[in-house]
C-alpha cells in the first residue's frame, strides 16, 4: 500500500485545500475565520497519524484483493480524517461535512476512465452505466466472498441491480466501533461512502442523462443487505 499512500497523500491534499481552504472554521459563526491552508495542511497531517495508529486493527492481509484492500485503507482513511477534523475543534456534523466534500472529488476520480471508455463505446446511458458498473466490480470492487466484497449482479430490462451482503469498509468501521465506541465514525462512513452513491450515479452519466438510483436497505443503517438498482435514461 506504499504506492497507494504516496498517491492518496497528493490527491487528497489537493482536494482539501481546494474544498476545505476558504470554508468556515465554524458553519454557524464567522468568529473563528475561515480555513488557511496551512491549518487544513495540519488536519491533514493529524488524519496520516491517526491512519498510520489505526492501520493494524485493518488487518488488511486477510483481505483477498487488491482492490478489496485499497478500499479498506480507504475506509480507514475516512474515520482518521473524520477524527482530525473533530479533534481540531470543528463541530461533529460539519466535520463530516467537511471530510466528506474532500472524499467526494477523491472517489469521483476513481470513474474518470470507466466512464471515458464507457462513452466510447456506446451512447445509450443505460448501457453506459452497466459498463461502467461491470468495469468496477472487477475492480475495486471485486467480490470473491467473506471477509471480502460479497455480491450478486445482474442487468434487468431497465435496471442493473447489484445486491451486497458483505461490505469490508463497513466491517472494518463495525469492527473499530466495537473496540472503541462510537463517537460519530459510524455516521460519517455512512454520510460520505454511503450517500456517494446518489452523487456517481449522476456523475457516471456525465450529467446528460437521468439516472435514478434506489437502494431500500443500507448495511450501515443495520440492514442484512444493500440492494442497489440503479438505471438511466436520456434527459427530456
Amino acid at each position: 500500500m506504499i504506492g497507494l499512500r504516496f498517491f492518496l497523500r497528493r490527491l487528497v491534499r489537493r482536494a482539501a485545500q481546494q474544498t476545505v481552504a476558504g470554508r468556515l472554521v465554524q458553519r454557524d459563526g464567522p468568529e473563528r475565520g475561515r480555513f488557511l491552508p496551512r491549518e487544513v495542511d495540519a488536519i491533514l497531517a493529524q488524519a496520516w497519524r491517526n491512519l498510520d495508529e489505526m492501520l493494524p486493527q485493518a488487518d488488511l492481509d486477510r483481505i483477498p484483493t487488491l482492490g478489496n484492500r485499497q478500499n479498506v485503507y480507504l475506509a480507514v482513511l475516512t474515520v482518521a480524517a473524520y477524527r482530525a477534523f473533530v479533534d481540531a475543534g470543528i463541530e461533529r456534523d460539519y466535520a463530516i461535512e467537511l471530510f466528506a466534500d474532500v472524499g467526494w472529488k477523491v472517489y469521483q476520480r476513481f470513474i474518470t476512465l470507466p466512464r471515458w471508455v464507457a462513452r466510447l463505446l456506446t451512447r445509450d446511458p443505460q448501457r453506459q452505466l452497466e459498463l461502467i458498473l461491470r468495469a468496477l466490480l472487477v475492480y475495486p470492487f471485486s467480490h470473491p466472498g467473506r471477509p471480502g466484497y460479497e455480491c450478486r449482479a445482474w442487468s434487468e430490462p431497465d435496471a442493473f441491480c447489484t445486491y451486497w451482503s458483505h461490505c469490508p469498509p463497513y466491517d472494518f468501521v463495525r469492527r473499530w466501533i466495537d473496540a472503541h465506541g462510537d463517537h460519530g465514525e459510524l455516521e460519517a462512513f455512512r454520510r460520505s461512502w454511503c450517500w456517494y452513491d446518489w452523487a456517481v450515479s449522476r456523475a457516471m452519466v456525465g450529467g446528460e442523462a437521468e439516472a435514478p438510483y434506489e437502494r431500500p436497505h443500507t448495511l450501515s443503517e443495520g440492514d442484512a443487505v444493500c440492494d442497489m438498482r440503479w438505471s438511466a435514461s436520456r434527459s427530456r
